[in-house]
């Protein structure tokens, strides 16, 4: 198992707002855009910004980060032999499969295998 990308999740209540900031401090549009669900998405450098209501944010689980990693079966099996509660998933998503986990000391992030031609696109 590998950690390919770790993403810092930022909340705002208009994707097209926040991204003609971020695209400037980073140097690069994004990476990957999408919807899911009730939110929009974006990769953009290290930040993963997640768009949409309030409302719609209060139902998805807390996390601070994204980690992109090679086998999502693998990080499974060392979260749980290290105490971490699935909190969700897994699941499949538009990106690959994901889950969500509470860490045994409290802390909260997603974990996420992505398609390989994501991996190739992006991280390549």
């Amino acid at each position: 198992m590998t950690i390919l990308k770790t993403y810092a999740r930022l909340w705002t209540g208009n994707l097209d707002q926040a991204l003609p900031l971020l695209t400037e401090l980073v140097g690069a549009a994004p990476d990957l855009r999408l919807e899911f669900g009730p939110v929009e998405l974006a990769a953009i450098g290290d930040f993963l910004v997640i768009a949409g209501p309030a409302a719609a944010a209060a139902t998805l689980p807390p996390a601070t980060t994204t980690v992109v990693v090679s086998d999502l079966d693998a990080v499974h099996e060392t979260l749980s032999s290290h105490g971490a509660e699935i909190t969700f998933g897994p699941a499949v998503g538009p990106t690959g499969w994901y889950l969500f986990a509470r860490h045994a000391d409290g802390s909260e992030a997603e974990y996420v295998q992505w398609k390989p031609e994501l991996v190739e696109r992006i991280l390549r």
